[in-house]
């Protein structure tokens, strides 16, 4: 059976915000391009570089940091290791200097200003995502590629199609949520066995959970740090940060010094629904407002929808008594397989799907999650995707201002409130008699991305970003 394997991994990437697509797609592209270079031998040849932007990248890209992604990624900085506090500078210096060090090693001159171009007008056919690196070489020679970051931070080069011979073949090779069920009743485990099994073609299980543990550990440094760091987006639309302060009135004065000691204090308030709703959303704010200011965050399955998973598995943690590693790695393998499922039969991409594709996807894989985690049947997971899903269908892409923060940080409370009722449905549910199936709701998700007018695919050319007079000059 023909498949894609997607990994975890791919799925939940560390990175840096605020967009999986906008930002950590075309720094991976840079990082690509680096290596053609360096795999001809010529990188020390080029004498400058110049970077379009069509699409959806054009459009957005300045609000999402797509210029600042492409310059760091052609200095040779990786996305998961980049001191996030050094990018002003780094950006800073590029732009007054009006040079820039390619791969760290090879100076040229270089003008954003000038060498960036954002063709508004122009898209390519293959995905709205598209950029293109032209470099020059000393013999006037010159060199190009054409990439599209088609959402997650996944990149596609153009022209080029996957090596079969590379690619891994699964022992239990899934393309939809039949597919899922199929070997789930085949073996009798869990979707996370199935998944976890499927891991193992990779690399030792034990590589797996200290990888998943990694994933988990950046999503709550980043929600931590989010609860307490107050101020102001930038951006240009004066966006007041309000984890911390909800944070702060939450905890009503309690101490505590450290990550666990908070965690412990937001225990003791109780279990009363508002308190707990409040956490929730506080949860997925901080995260969101780290993505919004750069920070380093878990693409989950992208970085504008980066808040729903982690706030729904602090939840969880917090209040479900799931304070456990084994717990933890169940609910991200489940969460991760459900992702998967919806990159293959529709998309992850704002702007191919619009919102649906984002925080639709992230509240289906965190419902799933959660679902397996207290206890559901298979079944029952799939269903919590589903119910979640259909309940996000025609969800537009439509941010002011090109930046990810009205309404995209709100509406990862949404997603993440929406997972947990859904998880609550369906386990209180028989599946064996719901009238529509995971699948189905993909393919109506992908239905309706088609339908889409492309001004509600993360262009800022409709709804909210048109609707909502601030006064803001183009960004």
């Amino acid at each position: 059976m023909s498949h894609e394997a997607i990994s975890v991994f791919d799925m939940f990437k560390i990175g840096v915000g605020p967009s999986s697509s906008h930002t950590l797609g075309p720094w991976r592209a840079a990082q690509l391009f680096l290596k053609t270079l360096q795999g001809k031998s010529i990188l020390d040849d080029v004498i400058s570089v110049e970077i379009l932007l069509y699409g959806s990248l054009a459009k957005t890209g300045k609000g999402h940091g797509t210029d600042i992604a492409v310059q760091l990624g052609l200095c040779g900085d990786d996305p998961v290791t980049f001191d996030v506090n050094l990018i002003s500078e780094k950006i800073n210096y590029i732009q007054n200097e009006q040079k820039l060090s390619l791969n760290g090693t090879h100076e040229i001159v270089f003008n954003p200003t000038e060498d960036i171009e954002f063709l508004k007008n122009e898209s390519l056919p293959y995905h709205p995502n598209a950029l293109t690196f032209i470099a020059v070489l000393k013999n006037d020679d010159h060199i190009s590629e054409t990439y599209y970051s088609i959402g997650g931070g996944f990149v596609k080069k153009e022209g080029e199609e996957a090596d079969n011979d590379e690619q891994v073949i699964l022992p239990f090779p899934i393309n939809d949520a039949d597919d899922l069920i199929h070997w789930c009743m085949q073996t009798g485990m869990s979707i996370s066995e199935v998944v976890m099994e499927n891991e193992n073609s990779w690399r030792p299980e034990s590589k797996t959970h200290e990888g998943v543990l990694q994933i988990w550990e950046t999503m709550s440094r980043c929600m931590y740090k989010g609860c307490h760091t107050e101020g102001i987006l930038p951006g240009g639309l004066n966006v007041k940060r309000r984890a911390a302060n909800l944070n702060k009135k939450l905890l009503a004065g309690k101490e505590y010094s450290d990550y666990e000691s908070w965690i412990k204090a937001i225990r003791e308030g109780g279990k009363d629904f508002k308190y707990i709703l409040d956490w929730v959303s506080c949860f997925a704010l901080a995260v969101n407002e780290e993505n919004a200011a750069f920070g380093r965050v878990v693409t989950a399955p992208t970085n504008g929808a980066a808040g729903v998973v982690p706030a729904v598995l602090a939840y969880y943690i917090i209040f479900c008594d799931g304070n456990s590693d084994d717990n933890i790695i169940r609910f991200l393998l489940t969460a991760s397989e459900v992702g998967c499922i919806f990159k293959k039969g529709a998309t992850i991409s704002a702007a191919m799907g619009g919102c649906q594709a984002e925080i639709g996807v992230s509240s289906s894989m965190a419902a799933a999650g959660l679902t397996e985690c207290m206890g559901g049947t298979q079944r029952q997971a799939l269903m919590a995707a589903e119910i979640t899903m259909e309940h996000h269908l025609g969800m537009t892409c439509d941010p002011i201002s090109g930046l990810v923060q009205i309404p995209c940080i709100e509406r990862n409370t949404m997603g993440a409130i929406k997972a947990i009722t859904a998880s609550q449905l369906a386990l209180q549910s028989a599946p064996d008699f719901a009238r529509v199936t995971l699948d189905n709701v993909i393919q109506t998700m992908w239905d309706t991305a088609v339908d889409m007018n492309s001004k509600y695919k993360e262009t800022a050319d409709g709804g909210l970003a048109v609707n909502v007079p601030l006064g803001l000059s183009e960004c």
